[in-house]
């Protein structure tokens, strides 16, 4: 009895870590919704400037042991410089609010930026929150892909690899490399949406 419910709080204890829905999600197809923001650089940032280019929106939490996943194997700046080689914009949104996991100054970010090797086109922190509602962002990692005309390619899951554990990170299925990559080619994403994972966004 006891094995039992040991087990059974273990498998809650690492649910938690999921935000497993796709409920007020935005619709595959449709406008990325459009924002302005300030870079952890000082530099403006508009969103609408970036047609004509592939953009990839990752929401970022540096606390969040499924990001450490990503991070300390280099996977995320991997894929990052892969995307970038190809023309392709990527934007890390921090929506952690002040006082949250995840938060930090803009001068403390852009140190963060330099240790980790991050490999992002711009850093923005979304203090507020507003642009993680705007996009119903639910977890860190949530990922987004927004083809050249501004139309939401694919919102979802970084991979198939729903663990916080680096064993089997390789062999995983990269949902936005897969999207990226049909995007590129003109082709039509064939897996366009997939339920999140990671820590609830700090909002």
């Amino acid at each position: 009895m006891f094995k039992y419910i040991a087990s059974f709080i273990l498998v809650a204890s690492v649910s938690v870590g999921y935000l497993v829905a796709n409920d007020n999600s935005l619709t595959i197809g449709q406008d990325a919704p459009l924002f302005q923001a300030t870079t952890i650089e000082g530099k403006e940032f508009d969103l609408k400037a970036l047609r004509g280019k592939v953009v990839v929106l990752e929401w970022k939490n540096h606390k969040c042991p499924y990001v450490v996943k990503h991070y300390t194997t280099m996977n995320m700046q991997e894929l990052q410089s892969w995307a970038k080689v190809k023309g392709v914009e990527w934007i890390s949104i921090v929506s952690s609010s002040p006082g949250k996991q995840g938060h930090l100054s803009a001068e403390a970010h852009k140190e963060l930026v330099v240790n980790e090797k991050s490999n992002a086109s711009h850093v923005i922190l979304d203090e507020s929150g507003d642009i993680g509602r705007m996009y119903h962002a639910k977890t860190t990692p949530h990922m987004y892909v927004i083809n050249e005309t501004g139309k939401l390619v694919y919102e979802g899951a970084i991979d198939d690899h729903r663990s916080a554990r680096q064993k089997g990170l390789w062999a995983a299925t990269n949902y936005v490399k897969d999207a990226v990559r049909a995007t590129l080619e003109g082709q039509e994403v064939e897996i366009a949406q997939t339920p999140p994972y990671g820590c609830s966004v700090k909002y």
